[in-house]
């Protein structure tokens, strides 16, 4: 670590501890060469997570732009802010769980009605028809129909 003084390279570190709620952690230091104290602060280093958009663009990951869709096709709905995060977070976690820097819109939009299809039909379809890009009533009545089936292919 160069000191900032003398711009020597060597220092010790005196002092560490915990910082911005254990996210770095804050090194109190002393260059070998004068004496001088600094402080630093070490981070994880975290590369961007992109979405691939379905005309090809890419855009940085953005958690509050995906919780306004939820809270969107949730308004008037039994489905309280915390449960809206609590899917936010879910679907954040899992897609730095794929390990990868670039993921796709479509599979998040799969995630977001994969969630809300559990918690409230009203709320998936609402998503669904804008994510869907529903164009006429035929389109809900199809995606109700599927809704109705449960995964043996019974009618519920």
């Amino acid at each position: 670590m160069l000191c900032p003084r003398c711009k020597h390279n060597g220092s010790k570190v005196i002092d560490s501890r915990p910082a911005d709620e254990g996210r770095a952690i804050r090194r109190r230091r002393e260059c070998e060469e004068c004496q001088y104290r600094f402080t630093t602060f070490e981070r994880i280093e975290k590369t961007p997570l992109l979405i691939i958009k379905r005309n090809g663009n890419r855009e940085e990951f953005n958690r509050e732009k995906l919780l306004n869709g939820i809270v969107r096709s949730s308004e008037k709905r039994p489905i309280s802010l915390e449960e809206m995060e609590k899917i936010v977070n879910i679907i954040e976690h899992d897609i730095h769980q794929y390990g990868e820097n670039e993921v796709s819109s479509s599979l998040i939009g799969e995630m977001v009605m994969d969630h809300l299809a559990k918690i409230d039909d009203v709320a998936y379809i609402r998503f669904a028809s804008v994510y869907r890009q529903f164009t006429d009533r035929a389109m809900f009545i199809k995606e109700l129909e599927k809704m109705s089936t449960d995964k043996d292919g019974e009618k519920k």
